[in-house]
């Protein structure tokens, strides 16, 4: 929450929606999530209406998630999903050059992005980046399944905002059929 001069008086002729975000004092609601540290400096870490709460009623950061997993050198992009269910699951994007070079040192011949991904030892080799990126992770945080995804998450599909953070709902519109499928026991 801020408040300050700076801050708007309320959306033009839109009094439901001003009300939803400032207090009759003035405060602002900004829907983010942060931490301050020990030298008082404020460090944004999330959006409020990105936060994941599993079927069991634990709050899931997805972006502090993502960024972890996004440092690999395999990992291009990813979506984490679980808003509701028992488990979190993943959508990867694998860093394709990366994922290319690692091909051609295993002898695996494949170049198109959709059969390099069904690939066995591909998906393998994911399976344990996954399993190591998760044991920092509480039980909660872990990622339980994941799908590699052949394309990257773009701006043109509305799957990114101009600030290429992930437009979560479109995501899973987009790729419901395979989150349903990690969804299966």
């Amino acid at each position: 929450m801020i408040r300050g001069p700076q801050v708007m008086k309320g959306y033009y002729n839109r009094p439901e929606d001003t009300e939803q975000v400032l207090t009759k004092d003035g405060w602002f609601y900004t829907g983010d999530i942060g931490t301050i540290d020990a030298d008082g400096y404020l460090t944004i870490t999330d959006r409020k209406k990105d936060i994941l709460i599993t079927a069991g009623g634990k709050n899931v950061s997805p972006q502090v998630i993502e960024g972890q997993f996004a440092m690999n050198p395999f990992i291009e992009q990813i979506a984490i999903v679980g808003d509701q269910k028992k488990y979190l699951v993943a959508l990867i994007v694998p860093c394709f050059p990366e994922l290319l070079k690692w091909a051609k040192s295993k002898n695996i011949d494949e170049t198109d992005p959709k059969k390099l991904i069904s690939n066995p030892e591909v998906v393998k080799k994911y399976n344990e980046i996954v399993d190591e990126l998760n044991k920092p992770l509480g039980r909660v945080e872990q990622i339980k399944r994941f799908s590699l995804i052949d394309r990257v998450f773009s701006q043109e599909t509305g799957e990114l905002t101009p600030t290429l953070k992930i437009k979560r709902k479109i995501v899973l519109a987009h790729f419901n059929n395979a989150i349903e499928e990690m969804y299966k026991e």
